[in-house]
């Protein structure tokens, strides 16, 4: 199988054809990636625990994909390794009254993780250059501004301390088609089936543009951006975790050092 990679150089174009939905990497079935995704989910219970006690940086953790991309099955399959209490997950809807008479930015930058945190954002401030520019909600002169605004934004986390790791869920529109279906007639999900999901497919096209502007203008050493293919979805979680492990060993967390002679002090039976 041609290798195919999950990243590019800062500056290059990404072009969404060039990466395959379908690709699963050296694997040829779910099978074959149990074994290293449940080494990558502990190596990951591990690491956020020496981050979490440590406490001098964060991590932010962005999802973005079409509708049925597999941002909520990420969450709990991968994100699931963490322990709930050292993580905050923030879902981005339709901005509120209050929201909107903020600037775009706003209601992001009060989420970002603080120091010891891992932050997951489900859609993200990258919505305001993705499903607004597509549904025409800011004048273009609007809109085109922002990918500097999202990139000096992402510097000023990167320099607070903040590591940002930011993940495309790339299906095609064939394995959208069948989870839209799947959701329309199994009652366990047929409350995640919104018809107005039916009137952004009919966009599809428009919002791979979007995408690629998106992930060619702010893909950032300080805030990369990954194509996960995610058709299967057991690659996607394999995929995932794998980057996370990478990231989070390059942030090198470790456990305080203990109080002084901790070895002196008695504890009473």
């Amino acid at each position: 199988m041609v290798d195919q990679p999950l990243t590019l150089p800062p500056g290059k174009k990404f072009r969404l054809q060039d990466f395959d939905p379908d690709f699963t990497g050296p694997f040829k079935k779910k099978g074959d990636a149990e074994k290293a995704t449940a080494k990558n989910l502990e190596r990951l219970h591990e690491l956020q625990e020496m981050l979490y006690a440590q406490g001098e940086h964060a991590l932010l953790v962005i999802l973005q994909a079409m509708d049925a991309g597999g941002k909520d099955g990420a969450i709990e399959h991968v994100m699931g390794a963490f322990n709930p209490q050292g993580v905050q997950v923030t879902a981005f809807k339709v901005p509120t009254e209050e929201e909107l008479a903020h600037d775009f930015l706003w209601r992001v930058h009060k989420a970002a993780p603080r120091r010891g945190m891992i932050g997951i954002f489900n859609r993200s401030h990258y919505e305001d250059v993705l499903v607004v520019r597509v549904k025409g909600l800011a004048p273009e002169e609007v809109w085109k501004q922002r990918y500097a605004h999202i990139n000096a934004f992402e510097r000023l986390l990167a320099t607070s301390g903040v590591t940002m790791v930011k993940f495309y869920l790339h299906i095609s529109k064939e394995e959208q088609a069948k989870r839209l279906r799947e959701r329309q007639v199994t009652p366990s999900k047929q409350w995640k089936f919104a018809p107005g999901d039916l009137e952004e497919r009919t966009r599809w096209d428009a919002y791979m543009q979007a995408f690629e502007d998106a992930l060619t203008k702010c893909n950032t050493e300080a805030a990369p951006w990954y194509v996960i293919p995610a058709n299967r979805k057991w690659y996607r979680d394999f995929a995932i975790s794998q980057v996370l492990v990478e990231t989070m060993e390059k942030m090198r967390p470790a456990y305080p050092p203990p109080v002084a002679n901790i070895e002196q002090y008695e504890i009473p039976a």
